[in-house]
């Protein structure tokens, strides 16, 4: 059998160490797709582990240019493979791929579907875990090949809760390639009736604290929470003009 032609699609740590452990399987990935420099995390690690040559390297945000496309097809991809990649996928794209095109999501879709699943797993209470699903035209809603939940505890901030949903993603692409590779898949359909969806300005509606505005506890801690992610912004108060930033630092009795 003919070894599977991988175009990998793949931004940050996840998107590295999934290359990485490909490329330690002797996989044969053909192409890569990075995001363009200022989007880019990790990219020169993924491009390190993969020795794929710099003519099979493309921009993420160039997928609707002809040429690109042309480029990509002669390179004759039999699955894409998608890790952390910022990019809606059209349908010319994932007509490309014989065995179509896979998603590694750190979520428990149908909840989270989009960006941030960390922080709305807190804030929302919702079903927190990773999940490796075909891509469709819509965000995150193809037919689920295997998916893994992953606890969330009262310490849980943005930031533990984003490593947790990264080792858990890695342990579950290397748990389910097998069966991807070897074309024996299963395809369960995502439930259209549930599930919740969030886009990155979403955020942007939970991050100012409202000095002058009632909070239950809880929902003030877990927004503060949710957004403690050093050493980005998140959650902020007003003073004077001022922005005044939050963190939380949380601890089980045992650890004072």
């Amino acid at each position: 059998m003919a070894a599977m032609r991988i175009l990998l699609m793949g931004n940050n740590w996840l998107g590295w160490k999934i290359a990485e452990w490909l490329s330690r399987q002797r996989e044969n990935i053909v192409g890569l797709i990075l995001h363009p420099p200022d989007k880019q995390k990790y990219g020169e690690e993924i491009k390190r582990s993969t020795d794929v040559k710099p003519e099979c390297i493309f921009d993420g945000s160039k997928l609707r240019d002809p040429q690109v496309i042309n480029a990509i097809q002669s390179l004759k991809p039999d699955i894409g493979l998608s890790i952390l990649f910022g990019y809606i996928l059209r349908s010319g794209f994932l007509s490309l791929f014989p065995q179509g095109c896979i998603n590694l999501h750190p979520a428990f879709l149908p909840y989270n579907r989009g960006t941030y699943p960390n922080v709305w797993s807190i804030i929302d209470s919702t079903p927190a875990g990773a999940t490796i699903h075909y891509i469709d035209e819509k965000i995150d809603t193809g037919d689920i090949i295997n998916q893994k939940e992953v606890d969330v505890t009262p310490v849980d901030t943005g930031l533990s809760l984003y490593r947790k949903l990264e080792k858990s993603s890695l342990s579950l692409f290397k748990e389910t390639w097998p069966s991807i590779r070897s074309g024996n898949a299963k395809r369960i359909p995502q439930k259209k009736t549930v599930g919740t969806c969030h886009r990155t300005k979403d955020v942007k509606n939970i991050d100012e604290i409202d000095l002058d505005k009632t909070y239950s506890g809880r929902e003030l801690i877990n927004r503060i929470r949710a957004r403690t992610f050093p050493p980005f912004d998140g959650a902020y108060f007003r003073h004077n003009g001022d922005k005044i930033y939050l963190r939380l630092q949380l601890l089980h009795e045992d650890e004072l």
